[in-house]
This record gives C-alpha cells, sequence and structure tokens, in this order.
C-alpha cells in the first residue's frame, strides 16, 4: 500500500508546541496563517480556544484606517481614555444610545451565588435560563469596560462591544463550576476581543505588511552593519526605514520570536532537514559577520567579547543597542561605541 505524509504547514508546527494556558502573538498568528483560507483561519482559532491559549493582540500595530472611520476610531480611542464616552458622544449617537439603555437595565444578584447555581444546574442537567440571564446583566457593563481597551485597534466600539458579548455569552456555556467565574468570564470577553481585532487586522493586509517590514529590517541591518563597521542603533535603522522607534522594536520583537521559533525546530529536527527556506535566510552577510566574529572572540579578553556579544546578539537574543550594552556593563554609550571599535579593530588583524 502506497503511504502519503504530507508536510506540515507553519502554523501546524506552531500549533503542535502550545500548551494550556500559553500566550500567543497575534502578529505571529497573521503571518503563519497569511495566504490561509478562512476556514484554516477559523480552526486556529479554535484551537487557541480549546487550549485556554490567549491571543496577544498587543504587538499588532494600531490601524484606523482612513475617513469618516478613521475619525469615529480616534475619537472614540480619545474618549474612551477619558473616561467620558457616555457624555461626549451626541444624544442620538447609537453607541451612546446603548449606555444609556444598558445603565437602566436592573442588576441584581450576587455574581458569585450565580455562578454557584449555574453550576449546580449544569451537574443536575437542569435549564438554567434565568441564572444565565442574571449573570449576562450583571456582566454586561464588563464587556463594556473591556472593550474600551481595544479601541483603536481598526474595529468600532458597538463592533467590539457585541464582540465582546458575544465572548461573555460563551464563556457562560463554557462555565465548568470551577476556579473564578470572573477571571473565567473576563478570559472568554477579552478572548473575542482579541479575534475581532485579529481578524480586522488580517482583512487589512497587516500580515503582509509585517512580514515585508521584517524582511526590510534585515536588509537595511545588513547594510548599515556593513557600511558603519558596527551593529546600527535602533533610531538608524528607523530613520531608514521611515519609520518610529516604537515601531521597530515591534518589528525587533518578531524577528526575536521567529528566531526562537526556528531555534526549537531546529533542535527538534536532524540538520539534514534544515528547511531551504530557513537557511537562505540565514546565509547572508548579515550573519556570518556574526558567525565570523563569534568564531574570533576567543583572541579578545573576556571584557570585550562580553561586549561584542551583546552588541551582536551572539548570546540568543537580539543586538543590544549602545545605550542598552552600557548599562549591562556600566559603560556610557560612548564608551561602548569607542571599545566596539577597538575591538573589531583587533579582530580584523587577525581574520
Amino acid at each position: 500500500m502506497m503511504e502519503f505524509t504530507f508536510e506540515q504547514s507553519p502554523w501546524e508546527k506552531a500549533a503542535a508546541g502550545l500548551r494550556m494556558g500559553d500566550r500567543f502573538s497575534a502578529s505571529r498568528l497573521l503571518t503563519l496563517l497569511e495566504g490561509e483560507d478562512e476556514e484554516t483561519v477559523e480552526d486556529a482559532l479554535g484551537t487557541l480556544e480549546n487550549l485556554s491559549v490567549t491571543l496577544d493582540v498587543s504587538d499588532l500595530p494600531k490601524t484606523y484606517g482612513s475617513g469618516e472611520t478613521a475619525a469615529r476610531l480616534r475619537r472614540e480611542e480619545t474618549l474612551a481614555r477619558q473616561g467620558n464616552l457616555l457624555t461626549a458622544l451626541e444624544e442620538n449617537d447609537p453607541l451612546r444610545l446603548y449606555l444609556e439603555e444598558l445603565a437602566s437595565v436592573p442588576v441584581c444578584g450576587d455574581i458569585t451565588l450565580l455562578a454557584s447555581d449555574l453550576a449546580e444546574a449544569n451537574r443536575r442537567e437542569e435549564t438554567a435560563d434565568p441564572v444565565q440571564t442574571a449573570l449576562v446583566n450583571l456582566s454586561l457593563s464588563r464587556v463594556v469596560e473591556l472593550a474600551e481597551e481595544y479601541t483603536g485597534r481598526g474595529v468600532l466600539l458597538t463592533d467590539l462591544i457585541q464582540e465582546g458579548s458575544m465572548g461573555l455569552w460563551q464563556g457562560i456555556l463554557a462555565w465548568p463550576g470551577q476556579w473564578d467565574f470572573e477571571a473565567h468570564r473576563d478570559w472568554w470577553i477579552r478572548q473575542y476581543l482579541a479575534k475581532a481585532v485579529f481578524l480586522q487586522a488580517r482583512s487589512s493586509g497587516i500580515g503582509q505588511k509585517l512580514r515585508q517590514a521584517m524582511e526590510d529590517y534585515r536588509t537595511v541591518d545588513e547594510r548599515l552593519l556593513t557600511e558603519l563597521g558596527r551593529n546600527p542603533t535602533r533610531e538608524e535603522i528607523a530613520r531608514q526605514m521611515h519609520m518610529t522607534a516604537e515601531e521597530i522594536a515591534s518589528v525587533e520583537d518578531m524577528l526575536e520570536k521567529t528566531r526562537s521559533m526556528n531555534r526549537v525546530r531546529e533542535a527538534e529536527e536532524p540538520k539534514s532537514q534544515e528547511p531551504e527556506d530557513n537557511q537562505a535566510v540565514e546565509d547572508t552577510a548579515y550573519f556570518q559577520t556574526r558567525q565570523r566574529i563569534r568564531e574570533l572572540l576567543s583572541v579578545l579578553n573576556e571584557a570585550d567579547a562580553k561586549l561584542l556579544s551583546l552588541r551582536f546578539g551572539l548570546e540568543g537574543g537580539l543586538p543590544l543597542s549602545p545605550e542598552e550594552t552600557g548599562r549591562r556593563l556600566g559603560l556610557t554609550p560612548e564608551e561602548v561605541v569607542a571599545r566596539e571599535a577597538a575591538a573589531l579593530s583587533a579582530l580584523r588583524g587577525e581574520a
């Protein structure tokens, strides 16, 4: 009988290492699912829910779009931060009308006792509609409170509240009758809010932009390394890429997560099975230079070897700026740059 084997997709490889309670970067998920169909995306999000893996959207760039929607998104974010959504919105604004209606809903009962009643009804397989309704009414204001934290991320607040309410209901249905109900409820609300932000980012093509940003970062970093004879600072890379230092920090974080994932994968696979595309990335002057420096460090004293290791990211992390290196070694940024230049000069003499 002929046997067929299928290579796992990047997402499948990442999902195989997930454990209950983990956090998963939304930007990484976007790049892993780039080009996949909607069914695969829904399956991936379902996998995160089934394993209670938190979808973390904190590293996604904020997006507003353009036109009236962008203006509304920015205004909602500002008002949410100021805490005056209800009073600042126009009287006939749909969001204000909803918030006024929510404020008029009678809220009664103790949420802990109601959660216990729900658990008991579930154990007896009895109808729990009144208890579920009471839990919803007690928690809708919490949905709004959490939804406000996600403003400015491409999704209007009315849509966030709707998605958060769906998460609340799912949390009530999935209540296992143990642990802290409010923490359980909040996790489900946040997960649905994060899904809404993630899907909006995906529809806006942010995954492709993030991947391009990582590729551009490598190119600019390699070029500046060659031109300057040292690691470029974050600010120097930001100027070349016409981005802010904060945006570059996000790109660096994604690159580090990608490298960490590749290191784990390489440790699990025989060397002969190393993917060609990973090898192609590593086989550049950028990485060759770092490898050559690693080989030559033995000729330096311990202090200079440590300095270059930090500056060139040879200890498993990202390359550090002169400021960050100086903080670790007790040096000024100027001293770091001077000692780096001297150490590299010494290495060139050994090369």
